[in-house]
C-alpha cells in the first residue's frame, strides 16, 4: 500500500503549537512535515505540550492528530488534561483526534524480537482513515526499552523516522532525561543519537532552587530556521504551557500617547508637569514607612475617579487591610471596590516563581479588563529562589503593559536606587521606568520626616527640587521644603523657619507701615510750606508787577514834562521882540 501523503502547507513550513511564547522562539512552531524532539525530566511538561500542539492543529490548523501513549493510559491522560478546558473527548468522537494505547503490559513477558512494524501498520491505517497532519509518540523511551540492544533500537527508531518523513507528517517524539539537571540531557543514553536525527530538538526542565520550583525552555537545534537560543521559562497553566519571551519591537508596537493622568496628589501633578503619560511605567522607590503604598492608592483613587478599571495587587498587606490603612489619610476605595472599579488582590498567600505570579496578574488584569495596574510592592518578586530570574519577569511586566496600553504603577525597595546609594538589586527596574520618584526619611530635631524627589521623568519636563510629603487627614500633600545654612528643614524646624518668617514679615510691615505715616506727614507739611511759599511768591511777583507798573507811569509822565517843556520854550523863542 502506498504512504499517505498529506498535502503539506507549502506557504507556511512551520506548525504552530499555539503555545504563547514557544511560537515566538521558533519564528512560528515546529517543522511542518518533519520530526521535533522533546527531552525533558519528569514533571517538565512533555506530554502536554505535545497535546496543546495536537489541539492547536485541530483548532487552528485544520490538522487532524493521532496521540500514541506508551507511558500512560489514555483514560488517565484524557482525565488529566480536562483542566485544561482542551475537550479532547469531545474531539475524539469528532474523529479530530485519535488516542492509541501503547503502553505495555506489566507483566508482558517477551519472547523473541520484535519491532514497531506493527504499531506503524495499524497508523497507516488510522492515518488515511483521518486525514492526520499532526502525530505525538509520547515517552517513546518505553518501548525502545524493551529492545535488547543498541542497533536494534537505532533500527527502530531510524524506521519511524523514516515513515514520518514519508507521509510528511509534523511529528513530535517525547523521551525521558536521566534528571533534573542539564548536563543529563547531553548525557551519553542508548537512544541519545535521536538528537542528531531528528530536525528540532527542544529541551524541558524543572528544578527546584531555594525551595521554589521552576520549568525551563530550550530549543537546542532548529535545522533551516532561526531560533532564540537561550533558555527560556514557562508555566504550565489553566489553559497549558505559556512560555515566557520578551516581547519582540518589530512585531508588537505600543502605541504611545501623549495623554496625562493625574497622579492623585496635585502638586505632584505640577511638578511633573501635569501628570504621567498613559501607558508609562512609574516606579517609586524608598525605604519601608516613606509612603510607596499611599501614592499607589492617590493614584488607583483618581484612576477609579476617572472612570477607568484598576487593578491593586498587593503583595505586603491584605487588601481590606490596605483600604482601611488609606482612609487614615484621605484615600476612599472602597466605593470604587464596590461599584466593581477597582480590583483588590492580595498576593501574600500565593507561592511559587516569579513567572507564576507574572502569568496570574496578567490573566486577573485581562479578566478585570484593566487599564491601570498597581503592584505594591514589585521587588517581591525577587525573593528567595527567583533573584536570577525576576529581572526578566519584570521586563516582561513591562512590555505587556506596553504593548496592551496599561499604565503600571510599582513600588519597591531603596535598594532600586541604583546609583545613588551602594549596593544594588536584581530587578534593576530603575532604568525601565518612564518615571522615577525617590522617597527618603530626614531626620532632624528628635522627629522623622518624609521628602520626595523626583529623580526622572521621560519625556517631559519636571521639577528637581525636593518636597516634603505631608500625610493627613485631609489627604496627601506636598510642602515647599526651606533651606538654611545649605540643609533643607522640614516638619518641626520647616514650622519654626516659617513663624520666624512670618513674624519677621509682621514687624517689617508694622516698620513699612510707621514709616508711611511719617512719611505722610513730612510730606503734608512740605506741601503746607510750598503753598505758602508758592503765595509769597505770586506776592512778590505782584509787588515786583506793580514796581514795575509804576516805574513805567512815572517815566511817561517825565518824558511827558519834558516834551512840554520843550514845546514851551520852543514858542518863546518864536515871538517877536516888544519895542519900548
Amino acid at each position: 500500500m502506498p504512504p499517505v501523503r498529506p498535502t503539506a502547507d507549502k506557504a507556511n513550513p512551520k506548525a504552530p503549537t499555539g503555545i504563547t511564547g514557544f511560537d515566538d522562539i521558533t519564528g512560528g512552531g515546529l517543522p511542518r512535515g518533519r520530526t521535533t524532539l522533546v527531552i525533558g525530566g519528569p514533571g517538565s511538561g512533555k506530554t502536554i505540550l505535545g497535546l496543546q500542539f495536537l489541539v492547536h492543529g485541530v483548532h487552528h490548523d485544520q490538522s487532524p492528530g493521532i496521540f500514541v501513549a506508551f507511558e500512560e493510559r489514555v483514560s488517565r491522560i484524557l482525565s488529566n488534561a480536562d483542566s485544561f478546558g482542551w475537550k479532547l473527548g469531545e474531539l475524539q468522537q469528532k474523529k479530530k483526534l485519535c488516542f492509541i494505547d501503547a503502553q505495555p503490559r506489566p507483566d508482558l513477558v517477551q519472547s523473541g524480537s520484535f519491532d514497531l512494524g506493527g504499531l506503524l501498520a495499524a497508523l497507516e491505517s488510522q492515518t488515511r482513515a483521518m486525514g492526520a497532519r499532526r502525530i505525538v509518540f509520547d515517552a517513546l523511551d518505553i518501548v525502545l526499552a524493551l529492545l535488547p540492544d543498541l542497533a536494534t533500537k537505532r533500527r527502530e527508531i531510524y524506521r519511524l523516522h523514516e515513515w514520518l518523513l514519508a507521509r510528511e507528517l509534523s511529528g513530535l517524539i517525547t523521551s525521558k532525561a536521566g534528571g533534573d539537571e542539564t548536563s543529563s540531557f547531553t548525557s551519553p543514553q542508548p537512544f541519545g543519537f535521536m538528537q542528531f536525527m531528528v530536525d528540532c530538538a527542544v529541551i524541558l526542565n524543572h528544578r527546584v532552587v531555594q525551595g521554589v520550583s521552576q520549568r525551563n525552555l530550550r530549543v537546542q537545534k532548529y535545522r533551516g530556521s532561526a531560533f532564540d537560543e537561550n533558555e527560556a521559562p514557562f508555566l504550565i497553566g489553566s489553559s497549558g504551557i505559556d512560555v515566557a519571551v520578551a516581547r519582540m519591537p518589530a512585531r508588537v508596537g505600543a502605541n504611545v500617547s501623549n495623554e496625562r493622568l493625574s497622579s492623585g496628589v496635585d502638586r505632584l501633578d505640577t511638578m511633573l508637569g501635569g501628570g504621567y503619560y498613559r501607558g508609562a511605567t512609574v516606579l517609586i522607590t524608598g525605604f519601608p514607612g516613606t509612603a510607596k503604598t499611599t501614592l499607589s492608592g492617590a493614584f488607583a483613587e483618581a484612576a477609579c475617579r476617572r472612570g477607568e478599571k484598576t487593578m491593586f495587587v498587593s503583595f505586603d498587606s491584605d487588601g481590606e487591610e490596605v483600604i482601611r490603612n488609606l482612609g487614615s489619610v484621605g484615600i476612599r476605595l472602597q466605593r470604587y471596590v464596590k461599584n466593581g472599579r477597582l480590583r483588590m488582590i492580595s498576593a501574600r498567600t500565593l507561592s511559587g516563581s516569579a513567572e507564576t505570579y507574572l502569568m496570574r496578574i496578567k490573566t486577573l488584569a485581562n479578566e478585570h479588563g484593566a487599564r491601570c495596574l498597581v503592584v505594591d510592592p514589585v521587588s517581591t518578586l525577587a525573593k528567595s529562589g527567583n533573584e536570577l530570574t525576576a529581572h526578566g519577569v519584570v521586563e516582561r511586566l513591562v512590555d505587556w503593559c506596553k504593548a496592551d496600553g496599561l499604565t503600571l504603577f510599582c513600588t519597591s525597595l531603596a535598594d532600586e536606587m541604583a546609583g545613588q546609594t551602594e549596593g544594588g538589586s536584581p530587578l534593576q527596574i530603575s532604568t525601565l521606568a518612564d518615571t522615577w520618584i525617590h522617597l527618603n526619611d530626614l531626620v532632624q530635631a528628635g522627629e522623622r520626616n518624609r521628602g520626595m524627589s523626583i529623580i526622572k521623568s521621560r519625556g517631559t519636563a519636571h521639577s528637581n527640587q525636593v518636597r516634603e510629603l505631608i500625610l493627613s487627614d485631609a489627604g496627601v500633600t506636598l510642602a515647599d521644603t526651606y533651606t538654611a545654612g545649605g540643609d533643607v528643614l522640614m516638619g518641626t524646624l520647616r514650622w519654626e523657619k516659617e513663624s520666624a518668617d512670618r513674624v519677621a514679615n509682621e514687624v517689617a510691615e508694622v516698620a513699612g507701615k510707621l514709616k508711611r505715616v511719617r512719611l505722610d506727614a513730612e510730606e503734608a507739611e512740605l506741601e503746607v510750606r510750598v503753598k505758602s511759599l508758592q503765595v509769597e511768591l505770586v506776592a512778590k511777583q505782584v509787588e515786583k508787577a506793580l514796581l514795575a507798573r509804576t516805574n513805567e507811569s512815572r517815566e511817561r509822565e517825565l518824558t511827558r514834562r519834558r516834551t512840554r517843556m520843550r514845546e514851551l520854550r520852543g514858542a518863546d523863542a518864536q515871538a517877536p521882540e516888544r519895542k519900548p
